[in-house]
């Protein structure tokens, strides 16, 4: 904040003066700790940045939490759980933050988990997927809003079935996000289809695909359907290749994340088509949530917004309805208490953060790809928007999942 001469009295009066004389809220601030993988993810955290960044101008315009402004505080994990425990940390212990939040890559998010364990401190994970964050990992600490792997996989499963497609190969990168989709995938599809076979799969490292290999190898398979995790410029180089060699001609592919605007924009015309998928349809949403925040984020980046949006406004919004509960105050018991059963109003409707495991009702449309000569990109059509509600085990399951929660 740029200050004028103006704006205080001289400080040759005593120092308690000078600081009583400074604006209420300067000494009124609830600081919010971020970590997150910016340098190895760019395409979904940047808007994933600038969604938070929308949702603390909102809050603080609207009078922040009990007459506190909110503040965030952002630090770099460099895609390594060490460094985001260190960074987690740093954040407490020098930056005095109140509220701990983020993470994107699964492994660094159970990380966290762990550290807020130890620790006994709140942590709100934002994105990582595994399902480990809030069942087998999960602690009493430890919150997470976007749906899990096992979430999305059950909600794609159902279109997964209608294709009736018996030989299946599976492409995923090989570290827990995408382990844990492959393991919900094959337990979810051999219940609903028993005579189900996977006739070839592929892991590379995350990051490092050898397109041209993974893809003759599942083509040499001959598989009738593919199922694909691969995501951000693996995705992109997995499509390209298998659009060279014909890998989808014939075939039927469904795929976990694919049609989320940070990865199918950037393969412009060489978009898959037909690709049964989770995605973000921000083009053509007609709720009055998500046309206010569509506006209001249009209005402020002069751009639109892509899924990490989304989950960092969402984000930053579950914090200050969590605030709002405690009157402010950022006491790990008292946040913890907030966040069970606490509801939060999203650009995709009211959300809620269950009790009995700590995860979100927060949902994923589900739709086939297709592309629009006119935008020049890849679009998600025919979708409906499955409620995360309805694609999570019960209660007596999650006893089971979750044995070492308990507090």
């Amino acid at each position: 904040m740029k200050v004028g001469k103006s704006a205080f009295p001289r400080c040759s009066l005593a120092l308690a003066a000078c600081v009583l004389a400074l604006p209420s809220w300067s000494a009124e601030v609830i600081k919010i700790g971020e970590i997150n993988s910016y340098k190895a993810q760019p395409a979904f955290l940047e808007p994933y940045k600038k969604g938070m960044e929308l949702a603390v101008e909102q809050v603080n315009k609207a009078g922040g939490i009990a007459g506190k402004k909110l503040e965030l505080v952002i630090r770099d994990d460099n895609a390594s759980p060490g460094d985001a425990v260190r960074a987690a940390e740093e954040l407490y212990t020098r930056e005095k933050i109140d509220v701990l939040t983020g993470s994107f890559l699964s492994h660094v998010g159970l990380a966290l988990t762990d550290y807020a364990k130890q620790k006994q401190r709140f942590f709100l994970a934002s994105e990582p997927l595994t399902d480990k964050i809030v069942w087998a990992d999960g602690n009493p600490y430890t919150f997470r809003l976007r749906a899990s792997t096992y979430m999305q996989v059950a909600m794609l499963v159902p279109e997964a079935v209608k294709l009736n497609k018996k030989r299946w190969a599976i492409v995923y990168p090989n570290y827990e996000y995408g382990q844990s989709a492959v393991a919900t995938f094959k337990k979810l599809m051999k219940e609903r289809q028993p005579d189900i076979e996977f006739v070839a799969e592929q892991a590379p490292p995350l990051g490092k695909v050898e397109a041209g290999s993974v893809v003759q190898a599942l083509a040499d398979a001959k598989p009738d359907a593919i199922f694909n995790v691969l995501f951000a410029a693996d995705l992109g180089k997995f499509v390209r290749e298998g659009n060279t060699r014909g890998l989808f001609k014939g075939r039927e592919v469904v795929g976990l994340l694919t049609a989320e605007p940070e990865y199918l924009d950037p393969l412009k015309k060489e978009a898959p088509v037909g690709w049964t998928v989770t995605g973000y349809p921000w083009y053509s949403i007609k709720t009055p949530e998500h046309e206010a925040f569509l506006k209001a984020y249009q209005d402020k980046y002069k751009d639109y917004p892509r899924l990490g949006t989304i989950v960092g406004y969402n984000a930053i919004q579950s914090i200050a309805a969590g605030l709002r509960k405690t009157n402010g105050s950022a006491d790990t018991d008292k946040l913890v208490a907030a966040f069970k059963g606490l509801e939060v109003d999203t650009p995709f409707g009211r959300i809620t953060y269950r009790p009995q495991d700590h995860q979100s009702t927060m949902g994923a449309y589900i739709g086939k790809t297709a592309f629009d000569e006119k935008l020049g990109r890849g679009v998600l059509v025919d979708y409906h928007y499955a409620d995360g509600k309805d694609y999570q085990p019960g209660d007596e399951e999650v006893k089971k999942l979750r044995p070492a929660a308990a507090r």
